[in-house]
């Protein structure tokens, strides 16, 4: 077999009917140049007859555990990262290769867009990202603008040289979600060297199904970014991240005001206030409707306004608790 240059590694439970379609997908790629590994929890029978694939039990671990455990088992050169629940374009490979021809990228990150297959509400879910004024980073759901330097980038596509990744010791973190952010924080310090954006190094990234089940993801999310911003405010402690979270007091300051004062200047300032949320709503609105159906864009809204209350007190706890532990779920 010829020399492999990329290995992804994917990190799951145990083998599901999403990472069997996202093996199709991986070996319908344009670059052949590829070996996979897969790390369910438990030991499994092979599905595939493909010499590149590889299962490696891992035990109940988290997944940057897990995939530290890939990367000790990869033999290419670039790590490739990818989620169970995601599967990558067919040209991922190829254009990621010229860029990590420049000696100063150590990572590349791209975009992780909703499947056009994806049930209505997964759209919903979806759609909340695909404005600045709703999620906050739309680049991240959606291919856009050009090539750029970023100091934080999700996993579920990421790669980055096997090498820097050794020699910073992989994640080698205990939280999920929010390993991705520690280990793109010491690549940078530790290497001093740049993680780009690629607008077209796109995966597809199926979205959680009811509204239940995005503010679980969307809370955990809030939860370590709160825990982070305290203690790695380099790139966590950022206005648009305590955005939601002033958001959240915001709302609790009406609902007092309104019920203990009849002060006309503070009746003013809510007005405004109220005012001032309204239009990014409808900016929001008007973003995710060139992305999607006005139905699933009327619908994300109200999303929109669930997601900031909940991120936004889940923020605040994340920031105050002082033993963060991560709950595998």
């Amino acid at each position: 077999m010829e020399s492999i240059k990329f290995s992804i590694v994917i990190p799951v439970k145990a083998i599901n009917e999403y990472v069997r379609e996202t093996v199709l997908y991986i070996q319908a790629l344009q670059n052949s140049n590829w070996e996979l590994i897969i790390l369910p929890n438990e030991v499994e029978p092979e599905e595939w007859v493909d010499e590149r694939i590889k299962i490696i039990s891992s035990g109940r671990v988290g997944p940057a555990a897990k995939r530290d455990l890939g990367a000790i088992n990869a033999k290419g050169e670039i790590l490739v990262f990818l989620d169970d629940d995601s599967y990558p374009s067919p040209e991922l490979l190829d254009v990621a290769a010229p860029y990590f021809e420049n000696i100063e990228v150590v990572a590349l990150g791209g975009p992780a867009i909703t499947p056009p297959d994806d049930s209505f509400w997964q759209k919903v879910s979806g759609a909340v990202f695909l404005s600045k004024y709703s999620g906050g980073n739309p680049e991240r759901y959606l291919s856009l603008g050009g090539v750029k330097e970023v100091d934080d980038w999700p996993s579920v596509n990421l790669m980055v040289r096997k090498q820097e990744f050794q020699e910073i010791g992989g994640f080698n973190s205990p939280y999920w979600p929010g390993e991705d952010t520690k280990l793109c924080l010491d690549l940078i310090e530790k290497t001093k060297k740049k993680i780009l954006y690629l607008p077209n190094m796109k995966v597809w990234h199926h979205r959680r199904s009811g509204l239940i089940a995005h503010l679980k993801q969307v809370g955990a999310y809030g939860l370590h970014r709160g825990y982070f911003a305290r203690v790695y405010p380099k790139t966590s402690r950022k206005l648009l991240y305590f955005m939601p979270s002033a958001f959240f007091i915001y709302v609790l300051l009406s609902l007092i005001a309104i019920n203990f004062t009849d002060n006309k200047v503070a009746s003013i300032f809510l007005f405004f206030g109220w005012l001032a949320y309204a239009y990014a709503i409808v900016r929001a609105y008007v973003d995710i409707k060139k992305h999607e159906q006005k139905l699933i864009a009327l619908i994300a809204v109200t999303y929109v306004v669930a997601t900031h209350f909940w991120y936004g007190f889940c923020f605040i706890k994340g920031y105050f608790t002082k033993n963060f532990i991560s709950k595998l779920r």
